[in-house]
């Protein structure tokens, strides 16, 4: 039986890595399979670079910063094979989709991110935690890394997000909302999947 690969989306303090690891705990407690991708993996070569441009160490441009990015997926790209292969159910914070919206608001063409992207799986379903950027702001008041400071950007983001999440195989949540409910809209979305 094949896996499931499940991908959350949305800005920064939208709660994807708290409902990610919301999720992983009730398919575990279900008896399933389950292991948690946070992209990008700062553990990796390319993810320690990541790092760095994130913390104003390096300047490399959009399109340099979403190749990196991507190219951070496809290191995992062999584990995550191998784990849907396995049935494993796959739980992403973050994954294609990221550079797609943080691409687009910086003049990257979408067509593009998508294409250089088309040999990573597919994820069988996506959630969009959305949430607007001065909640965002709001979560996490300091410490911002440069995409988080600049609201602007992120209300593009938010735009694409919202784009992306009209296609098949997305569920878009309200996630300026009680944790807990967020998390029963995720599990239910999910158990369905199963």
């Amino acid at each position: 039986m094949r896996g499931l690969l499940v991908a959350f989306e949305g800005l920064d303090q939208s709660g994807k890595q708290t409902q990610a690891e919301r999720l992983r705990a009730r398919l575990v407690e279900a008896g399933r399979s389950v292991r948690l991708l946070s992209f990008p993996a700062y553990d990796t070569p390319i993810g320690a670079e990541i790092r760095r441009a994130l913390h104003g160490e390096r300047a490399w441009g959009a399109d340099v910063m979403q190749l990196l990015y991507i190219a951070n997926r496809y290191e995992a790209r062999p584990l995550i094979e191998q784990e849907l292969a396995q049935g494993t159910i796959l739980i992403c914070d973050r994954y294609v989709a990221s550079s797609i919206a943080y691409g687009e608001t910086q003049g990257l063409d979408g067509s593009w991110l998508r294409d250089v992207q088309r040999h990573l799986p597919h994820p069988d379903l996506t959630f969009l935690l959305d949430i607007d950027p001065d909640v965002s702001a709001r979560r996490k008041a300091t410490d911002r890394d440069k995409y988080e400071r600049d609201l602007l950007l992120l209300a593009r983001v938010r735009d694409s997000y919202l784009r992306q999440a009209a296609a098949d195989g997305w569920v878009r949540l309200d996630a300026d909302r009680d944790r807990a409910a967020v998390a029963g809209d995720v599990f239910d979305a999910v158990k369905a999947r199963l």
